[in-house]
């Protein structure tokens, strides 16, 4: 048998074994989903993660004729969710509920137990919003120079919350600090939701909280909106200026939640849950109820998210190590 032959043998059989593999790929996802699938959602209940999450569940659920459930997987910053659903079966059962502090990790853990670019395939953009900078009633600064005032004149007493560490309210607040030149002290928690309500009791004095956990307590008077971190102000937040606006000059931070799957999850089913997110993003009621949140709807196609995450990933390297910020 010549070089020539025994090439050609392999390159067909090659082709054969693709093949083969695609039509079990389109089988599977021919017969799926044939049980409930589980969305990770990696911070605590009550938060905005998981706010979107089960909004996003419930439509998905209702499309697929199958139980989205949700499984919140709180700590270490988002991570520990993270590794759960990197290590999840690739079977089209598992998704999981990334956010910016995703990309924010690499930069910030000595270590992952996973890597988010390879071990997660992304399936869409669910939303994006602002972070709000808020603060306790008690605190007595009505704008952002004033709270800069106050904490300066309070070195290391303020206590800023957030939803653990490597969390957006940790880098963002880490970022205010940082180009404020004052001194704060970070209190981590499991989740959004356990750090509202620790703010709204006076326990810490201030946070940079996502907009939806921060919204209907901005609105029941509870806590105090000074400043969105967004480019632009938030319709969500009227007379609200943004934190570059009040003058922490280049301030610029926009919290995104993508859905993604364990990498190999066979991609008609990734496609189909595509399409299907895109669809309830488009529902009005879907859309009402992120713009009462403060959230925008994600619209995105997978090889721009891809390339996106990958840009978000190197700029919070970046950010991280010039803010000098450390997981605790």
């Amino acid at each position: 048998m010549t070089i020539f032959s025994r090439t050609r043998r392999v390159l067909v059989a090659t082709l054969a074994a693709a093949g083969l593999l695609a039509g079990v790929g389109a089988q599977a996802a021919d017969a799926w989903p044939a049980k409930p699938i589980t969305l990770i959602v990696p911070f605590a209940a009550g938060g905005t993660t998981d706010i979107l999450g089960r909004i996003v569940g419930q439509r998905l659920s209702e499309a697929l004729k199958q139980p989205v459930v949700v499984d919140n997987r709180a700590g270490a910053g988002g991570t520990l969710g993270a590794g759960v659903a990197a290590r999840a079966p690739a079977d089209g059962y598992t998704f999981f509920l990334a956010t910016i502090a995703h990309a924010i990790a690499p930069g910030l853990y000595k270590s992952l137990p996973y890597d988010f670019e390879k071990d997660l395939d992304p399936v869409g953009l669910v939303a994006t919003t602002p972070n709000v900078l808020i603060v306790h009633p008690s605190v007595p600064a009505k704008n952002v120079a004033e709270l800069v005032a106050y904490i300066k004149a309070h070195p290391g007493q303020v206590n800023y919350g957030s939803a653990g560490p490597g969390s957006t309210e940790h880098l963002a607040g880490e970022l205010f600090r940082s180009m404020t030149g004052t001194q704060m002290t970070h209190v981590p928690y499991k989740g959004g939701a356990p750090m509202m309500t620790d703010l709204i009791a006076g326990q810490i004095q201030m946070a940079l909280e996502t907009s939806p956990s921060a919204s209907q307590y901005v609105r029941a008077g509870k806590v105090r909106a000074l400043a969105v971190t967004s480019a632009k102000p938030s319709p969500a937040y009227p007379g609200v200026p943004t934190l570059s606006d009040a003058g922490v000059n280049g301030y610029e931070m926009t919290t995104w939640f993508a859905l993604m799957a364990p990498h190999g999850t066979p991609a008609p089913i990734v496609q189909r849950v595509h399409a299907e997110l895109q669809k309830a993003l488009k529902q009005p009621d879907v859309q009402a109820s992120f713009e009462k949140l403060g959230v925008g709807a994600g619209d995105m196609a997978q090889p721009q998210l891809a390339s996106f995450i990958r840009s978000e990933t190197a700029r919070w390297g970046r950010i991280v190590k010039e803010s000098g910020a450390k997981a605790e």
